[in-house]
Formats: C-alpha cells, structure tokens, sequence
C-alpha cells in the first residue's frame, strides 16, 4: 500500500495539541509514520513537499520532516504532466498547491492521499482518481483491513 501525505499531515506534530481532534490526528499521523519505517506501507514523496517545507519556519522542524524523504519508496520530480494533471483538481476548486500535491499523489501511484486539510477532506468526495482520508480514518481503515 502506497500513501501520499501532504505537507499539513507532516506538520500536525508541531501544532498547539490542546484540541483533542488535533491530538488524534497526530496520534494517527505517528502510527502512519511506525508503520512507514517498518515498511509496511510505503510513502511517497514528491518535489512539492521538499518546497513547502522549505519555506517552513524553524530549522529543527524542517529538517525534521525533510528527513522523511529518506523513507520514501518513490519520489515525484517536477514535469509538465504533474501541471497539466493539477489543472483538473483546481477547475473542482482545490487550491494551486494541494491540486500540485494531488496530482503528485496520482502520478506516484499512491493509493491513498493523507491529510488534515478540512478544505481539501471537504472537497474530498469531488475526486475519483484517489482515495483522500484524514490520518484517523486511515488508521481504522488500515486497522480493519488488516
């Protein structure tokens, strides 16, 4: 099973955890991460995740989540087709940057598109060509299929 997280899943750790929701989905996010070093499911990572976090403020945060990249089992560089596919997810009005991540998701077949955007989990059920879950849902998924 392939899994593309967005850049919100990798930053969810280091935000205020006083919300309980916030809390779950950072516990769920840390279990998606164990079972990814123990390669149980596979990441995929891309070209749009090395440059939003390299505008994120914080070395120790940034290199912290660049260092998941190592854990990567494939890797989506920048091309025009990645454009071209993003295109369709911004004409169902997902912004510029999460139709990029979309459609580096698809293009490194990823099974499921990981994130705790309520913008992008509200807009969710307008796409056919992935699965989007929030790092809960995914953890009992993944649990019951298991």
């Amino acid at each position: 099973m392939k899994v593309y997280l967005d850049n919100c899943c990798f930053n969810r750790p280091y935000d205020n955890q006083s919300q309980l929701s916030i809390k779950l989905e950072t516990e769920a996010k840390l279990r998606i991460q164990e079972w990814i070093k123990g390669q149980q499911i596979h990441l995929v990572w891309s070209f749009m995740l090395d440059y939003e976090n390299s505008v994120n403020p914080g070395a120790s945060k940034r290199n912290a989540i660049s260092g998941w990249f190592r854990h990567a089992s494939a890797f989506v560089e920048y091309n025009d087709d990645i454009v071209l596919g993003a295109q369709q997810f911004v004409d169902k009005g997902f912004g510029k940057k999460d139709s990029i991540h979309l459609s580096c998701a698809i293009v490194g077949r990823a099974d499921y598109f990981i994130t705790v955007d309520r913008g992008i989990l509200n807009k969710a059920s307008k796409l056919s060509d992935i699965r989007v879950m929030d790092t809960v849902a995914f953890i009992r998924m993944a649990e019951e299929t298991r």
